[in-house]
Parts: structure tokens; sequence; C-alpha cells
């Protein structure tokens, strides 16, 4: 069988610098895959071309074995397929932390607003803040913004779950709350790819361990294999940044 999201061969550039260099990697439905590197690796681009909130300057995506990197294709149509959630919760803040949930069901899928509202409130009920849905994002602490970040994306059922660096804005004290509820929806059978520095959750969660180093992948493997038995030496190196 063909994965479920795949990415060949991808070069991202922006103007005369190049972010992604040949980047190819799979997911099967249901696996968890984090990416891990520095700041500037490449992730986050890596994300947001996987769901064609930027475009790639080479290479091909395919998603349930369909080319989604044609440029034909409906762009809209193909992020309704992903749930992205991003480092600074991007909530509407004009709108009812219920309204954030609801609006894609509603405005791309066009569920009606009674059937929008009762799967929203479940998915509030799920991240455990039902008892906000008429609340605005700015009365919530940023852990609670981002559990809503999160709901908003699983509104439309999606295929893959995008998770860009969700914990790097909060708090400390505000990390685990959000990282339990990934935790869950991976026990859950979700297929999430995940950027993130939290090191040891990918270690403890994740299926499948992706280092990007460049732009480049450096290395992949299981947890137990990339940071246990490290094959390269750049990966090494950064791994040791988190235990020295």
């Amino acid at each position: 069988m063909s994965a479920l999201l795949q990415a060949d061969g991808l070069y991202k550039a922006f103007g005369d610098k190049p972010v992604l260099q040949g980047v190819s990697l799979a997911l099967d439905a249901h696996d968890v895959v984090a990416v891990i590197g520095a700041s500037g690796s490449g992730k986050s681009t890596l994300l947001r071309c996987l769901n064609l909130l930027e475009p790639i300057d080479d290479g091909q995506i395919l998603l349930g074995g369909v080319d989604i990197s044609d440029p034909r294709v409906d762009a809209n149509r193909v992020r309704a397929r992903f749930g992205i959630v991003f480092q600074s919760y991007n909530l509407f803040p004009h709108l009812s932390v219920l309204d954030n949930v609801t609006l894609a069901s509603r405005v791309v899928k066009r569920v009606p607003r009674r059937a929008a509202d009762a799967h929203g409130l479940a998915l509030l009920d799920r991240v455990g803040l039902a008892d906000k849905a008429r609340e605005h994002p700015d009365r919530l602490s940023g852990g609670q913004q981002q559990r809503v970040a999160i709901a908003r994306a699983l509104a439309t059922d999606p295929e893959v779950l995008l998770l860009d660096e969700v914990t790097s804005a909060l708090d400390p004290e505000l990390v685990g709350e959000v990282l339990e509820l990934v935790r869950q929806l991976a026990e859950e059978g979700a297929t999430i790819l995940m950027a993130t520095h939290e090191m040891a959750f990918a270690r403890d969660v994740a299926h499948r361990v992706v280092f990007l180093d460049g732009g480049r992948i450096v290395e992949e493997g299981s947890p137990a294999e990339v940071f246990g038995a490290a094959r390269e030496q750049r990966t090494r190196e950064f791994l040791a940044r988190f235990t020295a």
C-alpha cells in the first residue's frame, strides 16, 4: 500500500536562500513522526509546504496517492484534508472560542451551524474547555488557547495533523497540558507529523524521528535508533545540547 502522505525531493527557496533541499519522507495512516532540528533547519517550512501554504520549487507531494503539488489542484480543498496547528495559536480574537473551532467546518465544508456547533462543543469538551466556548481567546491562558487551536484543527476530521512547534510559545508550566493532549491523539490513532523541540516527548510518543539540518534529512529512524544510537555525527552533536 502507498503511504497516506508522501513527499519526494522537495526543494524550496526564499529568494536565493535554499530552505528545503531534496526532502523526502512518508507517513502511513496512524504514524506519529517527529521532525527535530535547530531553528532555521526547515521544519516549519516543510509543514507549510506539505499542506500547500507555501508553494514548492521542485519535487512532488502525494496525499492518498494523488499528486497534490500539481498546480491544477484546488489548494483549499487539499488544505481541508489537513489540520495544522501553529506555534502562536492564530486564533481569531474577534470570534468566540466555539466560532474559532467551527469556522472552517461552516465556511469550507458548508456544515450547518447547528451540526458544526454540536461537533465543536464535543471537541472542546474533549480538550477540557467546553466551559470556555462563549469566551474570546484573550480570556484564556496560552495553554488553553493552544488546546483550542488543536480542537479547531480536528474540527474538519483531517486525514493528517501537522503540529508546528505547538509548545514553543508557551510558558513552561503550560507545556505539559498541550503535550498530554497530543499524546492522547497519538494513542487514539491520529496521523501526526510534528515539528518539535521537545526531545523527551518525541522519544516517548513518536513512532519515527526525522532529523532535519540545513534543509536536508540527515538521519531518520525509530526513537531508539535516533536518540540512543545515532549514526551521524551531526545528529549526535545536535542531541548533545539536550543531554549536556
